[in-house]
């Protein structure tokens, strides 16, 4: 089934649930010290509860959680399962073309978080998207 741009993406409940109950390692893109925020929580869950590896990808790089921090995908050594988003919608197209670059296996679009173009793009190249919920919601899997 294809998935052209203009179509909308509809997560897949065997998608969410492998990359939640398979060990991986998980590129957080915004994630940051800051408390306020919502993706050190998310990321403390999967991480502590789900047994993800976290690395943290930021505009400053900061260590997070005991994990260090890169500025980019690219930076990150070794293969990454799944990168998730905490950006704004409007920036997150930029990060899919990198997941995509650096062969990236899936992206998650955390809540909130919607671009049916770049999940067609990401799909197109092969990635598993999920897109518009959070971790935490859809866990223990729907």
């Amino acid at each position: 089934m294809s998935n052209e741009v203009g179509q909308r993406h509809v997560n897949d409940p065997a998608v969410v649930r492998r990359l939640l109950q398979t060990p991986a390692r998980w590129a957080v893109v915004g994630l940051t010290n800051n408390p306020r925020r919502v993706a050190p929580g998310v990321s403390y869950f999967l991480q502590e509860q789900l047994g993800m590896e976290i690395i943290p990808v930021s505009l400053s790089g900061e260590e997070v959680l005991g994990n260090t921090g890169y500025k980019r995908l690219a930076d990150i050594p070794g293969h990454i399962d799944v990168v998730d988003c905490f950006v704004n919608s409007q920036k997150v197209g930029d990060i899919v073309d990198q997941a995509i670059a650096v062969g990236a296996d899936a992206l998650w679009l955390q809540l909130g978080v919607v671009d049916e173009a770049a999940a067609a793009r990401a799909k197109a190249a092969g990635l598993d998207v999920v897109m518009n919920t959070c971790p935490k919601i859809e866990y223990p899997y729907p």
